[in-house]
């Protein structure tokens, strides 16, 4: 069957303007009926878990989780060892999406200077301090939670983003990922990337559409699976967060002033429901990256703070959807977009 992923080998050669985004194959993904038991389905998550650690500071406690120190900024994710792991399960994810790749753009042998936002643990530029050695590679982020053995000239920094970016010498690459729920201004965060960027330097985003779609009518509005999304999103709104980035990035870029702007929009299964061998395991991962991990992360501060369910009330709701996830009664997918652009060499003239 069609790769569902659109992944390729080498960097794709700039263009001239924006593109369209590259489409989705429209093939369905073929459902695996060989092993339908909660066991089997079982088994092949623990298959593909693995044991990971991350060191933390203490912050707020809320709901049995920890959360960053800033009250102000509506960021509704935890910042715990749970959490910890769960962003390195994604960043494991993303890399087996794109076989391998830590980036799409093509920065060139030699970068100087890579900002990235939103840095999480801090894997993602520990893992580009190893491949680019010479390179100066900052990560930002709300909270300490990275690591304090890192290659040379790796640093990290705890600051808001939201706010005026400091004076510094600018950037050969900028990168941010996983953004969606964060509070961001996502327009003006791709203008503060545009403006701090070198000429010719380039600007990689990548964030979802959280959106689920099913090519064989097993998600309709029935299901707790869309009704769970629904109201994630219902919070969202309320709250002033942006629920699904992914589908908008290629237009912020270009309204920022980006040049051969590119996008890759990959299918990522949720669940073991697939047939094909390698989406089954992309399924697995994203499974245990929303579901089994994320979805109470998720959702506990949206519908309690927000929504104004009790926690009892949000955990009857979660206890609803995950069998529908874990038996695989729901054969649904996300769309996660990747989008990168170049800053031109000279000033864009006025026509």
């Amino acid at each position: 069957m069609a790769d569902t992923t659109q992944a390729t080998t080498g960097n794709p050669p700039p263009t001239d303007s924006a593109q369209q985004p590259e489409p989705v194959t429209n093939d369905p993904i073929e459902v695996d009926t060989s092993s339908d038991t909660d066991s089997a389905r079982g088994d092949e998550i623990s298959s593909y878990t693995a044991s990971l650690t991350s060191t933390v500071v203490q912050y707020r406690e809320k709901y049995g989780r920890r959360y960053h120190a800033f009250d102000e900024i509506p960021y509704v994710m935890p910042n715990d060892d749970r959490e910890a792991d769960r962003l390195d399960m994604f960043h494991h994810l993303i890399k087996l999406v794109c076989d391998g790749r830590l980036h799409y753009a093509p920065i060139g042998p030699d970068p100087h200077r890579i900002l990235d936002l939103g840095t999480g643990t801090g894997i993602w530029p520990v893992e580009m301090g190893d491949v680019y050695s010479s390179a100066e590679i900052i990560g930002n982020d709300l909270s300490a939670i990275q690591p304090t053995w890192v290659p040379p000239r790796v640093k990290f920094e705890i600051d808001d983003i939201r706010e005026e970016w400091p004076p510094r010498p600018p950037f050969d690459y900028i990168h941010g990922r996983y953004m969606v729920g964060s509070g961001l201004d996502f327009p003006t965060l791709l203008r503060r990337s545009y403006n701090n960027l070198k000429p010719g330097g380039w600007a990689e985003f990548q964030d979802w559409d959280t959106q689920p779609r099913s090519d064989d009518g097993t998600l309709t509005p029935e299901t707790y699976l869309q009704k769970w999304t629904s109201l994630g999103t219902e919070a969202c709104v309320k709250l002033g967060l942006d629920p699904s980035p992914g589908p908008k990035l290629m237009k912020w870029m270009k309204d920022a002033g980006f040049v051969d702007i590119q996008t890759r929009v990959h299918k990522l299964p949720l669940g073991t429901w697939p047939k094909d061998k390698r989406l089954k395991e992309i399924g697995a991962w994203t499974r245990l990256v929303l579901m089994d991990e994320g979805m109470e992360a998720m959702t506990m501060e949206l519908l309690t703070d927000v929504l104004k369910w009790s926690v009892e009330e949000v955990q009857v709701l979660l206890a609803k959807v995950r069998p529908e996830v874990i038996k695989s009664q729901v054969h649904s997918y996300y769309h996660f977009h990747m989008v990168w652009g170049r800053k031109p060499e000279e000033p864009v003239k006025e026509s």
